[in-house]
């Protein structure tokens, strides 16, 4: 039977508002493309990010620039020739892995290397506002033992002593998303220290972050901006401690694991992230979760409504995707 392929744009709202540095947004837009072969159907979910020149056209226009490939039966690793990194790629490539295990009747995990899926923690995002407003939203999640703090720059240090104050037993990540400078960052950090911070991201702009490798800092410092796929990863060795790994950046698991494991032969600690998406998104990084130190796979906890069906969390704990899913 012919491979088919097929392109679904999709909104789910969020619950309240997602704020980073960059701007706010109420709804998850993504894309899902859906390969169907021999009665079975594989699906990958990416979602298009401005701050990388995408668009949910330029994404739907991206994959169907190879779907005379894909329908003729383009492989994984025919699709990393076809395509650059980017959301694109990943909705294909996971959605690859799906048909690939629905075919074969192999979960992914056990393709990809792993005899069994863990139970992953993950992150909760507290999104960035007025220090009072941040200081309420980590109260009502101050029984989640990890949360991850968006920062904006001017007034920081009080929005983080808020946080700290309103969650004073959970482990906090911050993330800066850029917004942080050469000038100001020893200041930044050791205000991190003195909240016991675990881990700070990305506090610099890409590409702008030659600063990092000139001080010596208490707490670890993650790439997130900075890095993609392994030809961006080996500049970042004397910069950075961890790197967050993004299947919309790495143009799916394939590049993702290989990344992963590239990093960890550097010395780097991982971090699975996600953009906002629904268990869908999430699904294929679980397996990028299982080789990280960090993991913040909260996409579907920050939505009003996710798909059905989704992945199952237990509190902060998120439970192995089931085959109906992905994988």
């Amino acid at each position: 039977m012919k491979r088919k392929l097929s392109i679904a744009v999709e909104t789910y709202p969020i619950a309240g508002r997602f704020v980073i540095a960059r701007g706010a947004k109420t709804e998850a837009v993504v894309v899902t493309a859906t390969l169907a072969e021999s009665g079975a159907l594989g699906r990958g979910e990416c979602v298009p990010y401005a701050r990388y020149g995408e668009s949910v056209e330029s994404v739907v226009a991206t994959i169907e620039s190879v779907r005379e490939a894909l329908e003729a039966g383009a492989n994984r690793a025919a699709l990393q020739r076809l395509l650059p990194a980017g959301a694109a790629r990943n909705a294909l490539d996971c959605a690859l892995w799906d048909l690939e295990a629905k075919l074969s009747g192999v979960p992914a995990h056990l393709s990809a290397g792993f005899d069994a899926l863990s139970p992953l923690v993950t992150a909760y995002t507290i999104s960035v506002g007025a220090a009072d407003e941040m200081r309420a939203a980590a109260e009502k999640a101050a029984g989640r033992p990890l949360l991850k703090i968006k920062l904006a720059g001017e007034g920081d240090d009080a929005r983080l002593a808020a946080v700290r104050a309103g969650a004073p037993t959970s482990t906090l990540i911050v993330d800066a998303n850029e917004s942080w400078d050469a000038e100001t960052i020893a200041r930044r950090l050791a205000a991190c220290a003195d909240c016991g911070v675990a881990l700070v991201e990305q506090p610099l702009p890409a590409g702008r972050d030659e600063a990092l490798a000139s001080f010596a800092h208490s707490v670890p410092i993650c790439a997130d901006e900075s890095v993609h796929d392994r030809a961006s990863l080996a500049p970042l060795k004397s910069r950075y401690d961890a790197i967050n790994i993004k299947l919309d950046k790495t143009g799916g698991l394939t590049e993702a694991l290989a990344l992963a494991r590239a990093a960890q032969d550097m010395g780097f600690s991982i971090m699975a992230g996600c953009m906002v998406g629904t268990s869908l998104a999430m699904a294929p990084a679980v397996l990028v979760g299982q080789m990280a130190a960090y993991v913040d796979l909260d996409g579907p906890l920050l939505l009003a409504r996710d798909r059905s069906p989704g992945l199952s969390y237990e509190g902060s704990t998120l439970l192995p995707p089931a085959p109906e899913l992905w994988g």
